[in-house]
């Protein structure tokens, strides 16, 4: 029996597999990311929502944690924080109360999941973006330096665009749109001005606020407004150059076939995936684009029955596929 912890922001999603192929048992618990506002507690907080999960979702397959052959834990922040990896790469192991098991970012999740955990790179793009890739057991990450300074192509950063050319509406620097019209009522702006009221004051700059606004560019975009569609194109752009940045990291040739993958809401975006496609298939490297084939909680127990030594064979990977539907916004992160 493998299990897959994927912890996100929000909620962290827990599933136990077999080696048929079954999904035995799946549960989700609060989010695990120890720096988020909700988040009190540090590491102390990690452990709470893996003693919560890992208890519903044994108790659901009828197993103790002793039955657990390996458990993969991928965890939001790890390995942003040096001095913390040692404290958290602990906590699995007074939870399961074996060492079974290893522990990574999140990101590794999304990659499992959406290729399968074989070689090739997989973009997330949620709240942030990254991209995570493997070749011949060697990771790399690029992107995801926070939204202060990174997360190119997220919903955040599309959002931000998006209030930056409302600010260039307003005072006449480009020609106003309807991303204009969209944002005042959205936000119940009096004047346009009030914008800053809202997003530093009221929001306090608060991540996940300021990228919620990032399905209303996609609706101006819709509405023929070009600056919109124009920053939506770029957000394509940028999460091809975090995949075309990883594969020559990983030492991909030009001409060696390099599966892709993506995952997170973003893709939702008719306009964001078309871009991003479009500039895999413009470049001189060789792209191979695959729809994401299961969540990433799926993909943490896959990758830990390869840690194990014992990947699922292909007869098991067929039967999972066939229990394990999935879509863009469940396969969402970062």
């Amino acid at each position: 029996m493998f299990l897959g912890v994927d912890g996100g922001g929000t909620k962290t999603a827990f599933c136990l597999i077999d080696g048929a192929g079954s999904i035995r048992a799946r549960a989700v618990a609060a989010g695990a990311y120890y720096f988020a506002d909700n988040a009190t507690g540090g590491v102390g907080h990690v452990t709470q929502v893996l003693e919560e999960g890992i208890r519903a979702v044994t108790e659901g397959a009828g197993i103790t944690r002793a039955d657990i052959d390996y458990a993969f834990l991928g965890l939001p922040g790890y390995g942003e924080v040096p001095g913390d990896i040692a404290a958290l790469d602990a906590v699995p192991g007074q939870v399961l109360g074996h060492q079974r098991y290893a522990c990574d970012n999140d990101m590794i999740c999304g990659w499992a999941g959406s290729l399968g955990a074989v070689d090739g790179i997989n973009v997330i793009s949620g709240t942030g973006s990254m991209t995570y890739g493997e070749r011949h057991g060697q990771g790399v990450r690029t992107g995801g330096w926070s939204e202060l300074f990174s997360d190119e192509g997220s919903a955040y950063w599309i959002a931000a665009h998006g209030l930056n050319v409302f600010s260039r509406m307003s005072d006449g620097r480009l020609p106003e749109g309807p991303l204009a019209e969209v944002l005042r009522r959205h936000l119940g702006l009096t004047t346009d001005l009030e914008v800053i009221d809202v997003v530093l004051n009221r929001w306090q700059g608060h991540r996940s606020e300021i990228a919620s606004l990032s399905p209303l560019v996609v609706e101006a975009a819709g509405l023929g407004d070009p600056q919109a569609a124009a920053v939506l194109t770029q957000a394509g752009r940028e999460l091809a150059l975090l995949v075309d940045s990883a594969r020559r990291r990983l030492g991909f040739s030009a001409t060696e076939p390099v599966p892709v993958s993506y995952s997170g809401g973003v893709f939702q975006s008719a306009a964001v995936l078309d871009a991003f496609t479009t500039e895999l298939r413009d470049s001189s490297a060789r792209y191979e684009l695959r729809h994401p084939l299961f969540e990433p909680m799926v993909g943490a127990a896959l990758y830990a029955a390869k840690l194990a030594g014992t990947p699922l064979d292909a007869a098991a990977l067929a039967a999972l596929r066939s229990t394990s539907e999935i879509t863009t916004t469940e396969n969402r992160h970062a």
